[in-house]
């Protein structure tokens, strides 16, 4: 077994497809139209970083309670993490692209480390080695 897709509650489509695109190179896997169950249009949108397995479903908030989760999905902690093999490389593109980040970039004991906000306001750790 193996996690394929993880959700994240966007208020907009296209604004988070350039985000994780072109602000972090993420690729996009997947945009098509769909249905929610109640027969609405929506779309299926998956981005993912290039060569992993686990992607991003980028869903559009429904209704009053996914808006209201929107950007807070994991209670205020930091609940995604990025991998970059150039940590210095993938931080300065963000910071050019205007990324939010909380504090400056650190050295722990399992590598490099700061916390940035995604398009939704969702923390995230970007992640390298020492």
């Amino acid at each position: 077994m193996r996690v394929s897709l993880v959700s994240l509650v966007v208020d907009e489509y296209d604004r988070a497809i350039e985000f994780f695109v072109g602000v972090l190179g993420f690729e996009l896997v997947e945009d098509s139209p769909s249905l929610t169950n109640d027969g609405r249009a929506k779309r299926w949108v998956v981005v993912r970083p290039p060569g992993a397995e686990t992607g991003l479903l980028l869903t559009r908030a429904d209704g009053e309670e996914q808006a209201a989760a929107s950007g807070n999905q994991t209670g205020g902690r930091v609940g995604f993490f990025l991998h970059a093999d150039d940590f210095d490389a993938q931080y300065r593109r963000m910071v050019e692209a205007g990324v939010e980040f909380l504090g400056e970039p650190r050295t722990e004991p399992y590598g490099r480390v700061v916390v940035f906000r995604d398009i939704a306001g969702n923390k995230w750790d970007l992640l390298g080695p020492r």
